[in-house]
């Protein structure tokens, strides 16, 4: 029932957008750019904010919902607190600039399926356990590119990544069982100084009880993009990470399409530190 009600909403999205606007939605935390932007004060206590931002030409409409999460649902408890704000756009180069009035909020175009907010000197936002900054196009492309290119530079320490995301992680839950989120919880254990390869440990809903335990490897594509691919203990491939940064991983599918989420939880992992 609630993903016919998402499909329902998605599509009244489309059907009442410009021609060449692109909608945008998803749920993050509530980092100080961010509040400031939306002139949510510090002093409010939030788990989570859910967005849907509308891209003109050269404007662009946004609505926030926000608060604390009532337990056992997707919402907020007494239906939380409502924003609704429209203003000026530009872009340069891939990063767009939201305006309202003296304040500006970053957002980073990796893709025309997915966006990722930044900071006020324009770094990845890095998210927790619960939500990450990537917002997803409600009519994607399912696209392969990636608007940027990561740095090459090899890991210095082992590493742990958390992250929530939708059920559509290739061959993770199996045909026609009810999922509504995967949690995640992934280690990458260094085997030697400056290595790029060793050990793993996946913790998560498709991977109960005890997790899993296999191997890692960084592959560099010729397209220039990086990822980090995690095999069993049999070396059989598990998941597909791309690298934004050494903070954010992406999920994607066996061909490197990035996996697009949904107004609750995008595909993005988040470093743990």
């Amino acid at each position: 029932m609630k993903l016919v009600a998402f499909f329902l909403f998605a599509q009244f999205l489309v059907c009442t957008a410009k021609g060449t606007d692109k909608i945008f939605i998803g749920s993050t935390p509530a980092a100080a750019a961010v509040r400031n932007f939306l002139g949510i004060a510090m002093s409010d206590s939030i788990d989570f904010i859910r967005w849907k931002i509308t891209f003109g030409e050269a404007s662009y409409e946004l609505t926030c919902n926000y608060g604390i999460g009532k337990p056992n649902t997707n919402g907020f408890i007494n239906g939380g607190k409502h924003i609704q704000l429209k203003g000026r756009l530009s872009s340069e180069k891939n990063i767009y600039r939201l305006l309202n009035e003296a304040t500006s909020l970053f957002i980073l175009n990796l893709n025309n399926d997915l966006i990722h907010l930044l900071d006020n000197n324009k770094k990845f936002l890095v998210g927790n356990g619960g939500w990450s900054y990537t917002l997803n196009n409600i009519a994607p492309e399912h696209l392969n590119s990636l608007n940027i290119v990561p740095s090459s530079g090899v890991p210095k320490d082992s590493m742990v990544f958390d992250g929530r995301t939708p059920c559509g992680v290739p061959g993770i839950v199996e045909e026609g069982k009810l999922c509504y989120k995967l949690k995640w919880r992934i280690t990458l254990y260094q085997k030697a100084e400056n290595s790029e390869f060793g050990k793993c440990r996946i913790l998560g809903t498709g991977m109960r009880p005890y997790g899993k335990i296999g191997n890692w490897t960084i592959v560099y594509r010729a397209d220039r993009k990086i990822f980090y691919e995690l095999t069993d203990e049999y070396n059989k491939p598990l998941l597909h990470l791309l690298k934004l940064d050494d903070n954010i991983l992406l999920f994607t599918d066996t061909a490197g399409k990035l996996l697009v989420g949904n107004e609750d939880f995008s595909y993005t992992l988040n470093r743990v530190k």
